[in-house]
């Protein structure tokens, strides 16, 4: 498998703060990448950097093995990082004309391009007539017009109602369908968890995961615990070596599994030693409540 993107040891601050520390990270061909994290924690700034926008502190980045200078690199790469922007009063068709002219693109591909965005009825239509999830859609248009190797996308489905992200999740699929690898910033778990393949967690400008999606979320689960002596059950769970981390609610106890263990197994140990279980559930962790255990390290 080809590498598309490679980033080593890059950091990037603004005066004492640090936007991005120290983040390594590889994109291969045929992946559909998420940058995940809160806002602030440096996505934008990693893909501004990787696009020549924004001025690195130090670290590196190649593009397809180092083979090509940046400039010639960046050739092969579709890029939306900002709100859409075209003329107004000029038609979507008008605009995607304009782009071809200033990047030096074959006209012809401008209906193939509409078509696959589902905005060829609309070619001939004022971009100002547009909702937002329409302008996103012609901004991906553009974007493909010179069939990149790589469609780098910064919180596609911002501000969008959900029948516009539904339309721009499908549309992510179906570009990468046709294979063409994709590396999108978002801050919303739901997105990545249905859209991606890969995903490169960051807090802070620190990377605290990276790899494959069904990996993160794959996890020996945990168990919600309640008996009588809470105190007992705590001070049990803790000297458990199966068990990795123990979280108080009130009454209810939540333990992290190190590896897998059966409730049964469980429930008997419990019982061998003098604490009787009132609640006893084996549950399966969702990416949401990895990426707060992950980020629950850095605060």
């Amino acid at each position: 498998m080809s590498t598309i993107l490679t980033i080593s040891n890059l950091t990037k601050k603004y005066g004492y703060l640090t936007a991005v520390n120290n983040l390594s990270f590889t994109i291969e061909k045929g992946n559909v990448y998420g940058i995940l994290g809160p806002n602030g924690s440096g996505k934008s700034t990693t893909l501004g950097i990787t696009l020549n926008v924004v001025n690195k502190t130090s670290g590196t980045f190649q593009w397809f093995n180092g083979d090509l200078s940046t400039h010639e690199a960046l050739k092969k790469v579709g890029a939306i990082i900002e709100r859409p922007n075209f003329y107004p009063y000029m038609s979507a068709y008008k605009n995607l004309k304009l782009v071809c002219k200033i990047k030096d693109i074959a006209e012809e591909k401008i209906d193939e391009k509409l078509e696959l965005v589902g905005l060829i009825e609309r070619k001939h239509s004022k971009f100002k007539t547009f909702s937002l999830g329409m302008k996103q859609r012609l901004a991906i248009a553009s974007a493909l017009l010179n069939d990149p190797e790589i469609l780098i996308l910064d919180e596609p489905t911002n501000g969008l109602d959900p029948q516009g992200i539904h339309q721009i999740r499908s549309l992510i699929k179906e570009i990468a369908s046709k294979g063409t690898t994709i590396l999108l910033a978002s801050h919303l778990l739901d997105e990545v968890e249905k859209v991606c393949t890969h995903v490169v967690v960051l807090r802070k400008g620190e990377k605290l995961y990276e790899g494959p999606v069904d990996q993160m979320i794959t996890s020996n689960g945990f168990f919600e615990l309640k008996a009588e002596n809470t105190n007992n059950l705590i001070n049990f769970l803790n000297t458990n070596p199966n068990i990795k981390d123990v979280k108080v609610n009130g009454d209810l106890i939540t333990a992290f599994l190190d590896q897998p263990m059966l409730s049964s197994t469980l429930n008997k140990l419990c019982f061998d030693n003098g604490i009787n279980l009132s609640h006893l559930v084996l549950r399966k962790e969702s990416l949401e409540e990895q990426f707060l255990q992950l980020t629950d390290q850095l605060s």
